[in-house]
């Protein structure tokens, strides 16, 4: 494993990190469901496991960071996380996870203003302690900016909870530029968490400034929303309610998905000198750009926690890197804003 040194937050960091929304969401688990659509208590219980399996797995092969949020599952998400690391040492294991959104609800809690304010910040902390099982949060983000909320309030709020020792560093997600300048007048932002891959490149300046700043980023969608794996070879067409067809909608429109193909082209050809999967090359290729802290991953299973952790056994080469760089520009693949709303 590779560590990263987070500057403002002065702690190292795993270059990867297990993600976990996709744990949170069940219903993308096929063996969840039986052959009416209908979830299953066996099919639920395996995808328990196999998410407890997998952090477990990723937190024995070198990964110390676990990102989740009180919205991924209405909180199951950071439940599965507290039983994942009940016999592991707390001290060695970094959490985040987040607030501001209402639980079952991809928009700010109570839009135009609340999921910020200083009511709802402890109420969600004191929650999101109980489900993990733990006295303290590492990293706590605002998850999405809330307007209705005043920024003193919310930045106030965080204050308060790092001098309690509920929380160590403050984080920002899904943030401008001008939100997080805004939110330095108030309190010490330590991370950004902004969308990033080969595939989603829209937020590299902000990144770039942010490290100038001190700022580290942990980036979440890392592996495209598995187009980035090589499972995706066609375009798919999604269920309603899958996040592949709705957060993430505009990777797969017709114009990004060809140009995406171009890419997967060439990430075959390394990953076959390499003897790896793509997965490792689309890994490798975020976190060996020094604006990158930790790359966040979503990992269904044990087998898949330990294949992202031996892309750590390798690296990119400088003519490598340069040549996916040069098919990224030449095809314009992602730059375009990720998000839809």
């Amino acid at each position: 494993m590779r560590y990263k040194h987070f500057t403002n937050a002065n702690v190292d960091v795993s270059a990867l990190a297990v993600g976990t929304w996709g744990m949170g969401e069940l219903e993308r688990f096929g063996y969840v469901k039986d052959e009416t659509g209908r979830a299953t208590t066996a099919g639920i219980t395996r995808a328990r496991n196999d998410s407890i399996e997998a952090i477990q797995a990723a937190l024995q092969n070198g990964v110390n960071l676990i990102d989740t949020a009180p919205v991924y599952g209405n909180g199951y998400s950071e439940m599965l996380v507290g039983d994942a690391i009940r016999d592991f040492d707390r001290d060695k294991i970094l959490i985040s996870t987040k607030f501001s959104l209402v639980p079952g609800a991809q928009k700010p809690a109570g839009r135009p203003g609340g999921g910020g304010s200083f009511k709802n910040i402890m109420r969600e902390v004191a929650q999101s302690l109980s489900l993990l099982k733990t006295d303290y949060i590492d990293f706590y983000f605002l998850h999405y900016p809330d307007p209705g909320t005043d920024i003193a309030e919310t930045y106030s709020a965080l204050n308060v909870l790092k001098k309690r020792g509920l929380i160590r560093y403050i984080g920002v997600s899904n943030h401008s530029q001008e939100q997080i300048e805004a939110a330095l007048e108030w309190a010490d932002i330590d991370v950004i968490q902004p969308p990033y891959s080969m595939v989603s490149r829209n937020e590299e300046d902000l990144m770039k400034w942010a490290k100038s700043k001190g700022i580290d980023s942990m980036t979440y969608g890392s592996l495209g929303s598995g187009l980035l794996t090589g499972a995706i070879r066609t375009k798919p067409e999604f269920q309603p309610g899958d996040i592949r067809g709705g957060f993430y909608q505009k990777l797969y429109q017709q114009e990004n998905f060809d140009k995406f193909l171009k890419l997967l082209e060439l990430m075959d050809k390394i990953a076959a000198d390499h003897n790896v999967s793509v997965a490792q090359v689309a890994i490798n290729y975020s976190t060996q750009m020094d604006f990158v802290g930790t790359a966040l991953c979503g990992m269904a299973n044990a087998k898949e926690a330990i294949e992202n952790c031996k892309t750590f056994d390798w690296e990119l080469s400088a003519e490598e890197l340069a040549a996916l760089q040069t098919c990224l520009d030449e095809n314009e693949i992602g730059k375009f804003k990720l998000l839809g709303f």
